[in-house]
């Protein structure tokens, strides 16, 4: 199974995404298409999100059984630590009214 995840997407893309999967919630995809199909649908994601956030779920041989893809804007990086994919937050500039945690 593979889900997609849009977040603030242009226009087009969710429509585009209906031609493969079924919209589960606003923004939420989810279907079974073969590799191929997933590849494609990423290049076109990753290339047209703009300031938006996609986020693509794909099943992986690996101890968690999955993979994830992230692309956009202010987006959470996929990190692996000795074959565990873990999340990590993007880093925020300090502005000058603002201090480093202690």
């Amino acid at each position: 199974m593979t889900v997609i995840i849009l977040i603030a997407a242009p226009d087009g893309l969710r429509g585009h995404l209906t031609r493969w999967m079924v919209e589960a919630s606003a923004g939420v995809f989810v279907g079974n298409p073969s590799r191929r199909i997933r590849d494609r649908l990423w290049e076109l994601l990753a290339t047209r999100i703009g300031d938006g956030q996609a986020i693509l779920i794909e099943p992986a041989t690996n101890e968690q059984g999955w993979a994830v893809r992230t692309a956009g804007r202010d987006r959470w990086q996929p990190v692996d630590f000795d074959g565990l994919i873990l999340s990590a937050r993007p880093k925020k500039p300090l502005n000058e009214n603002s201090r480093p945690a202690r």
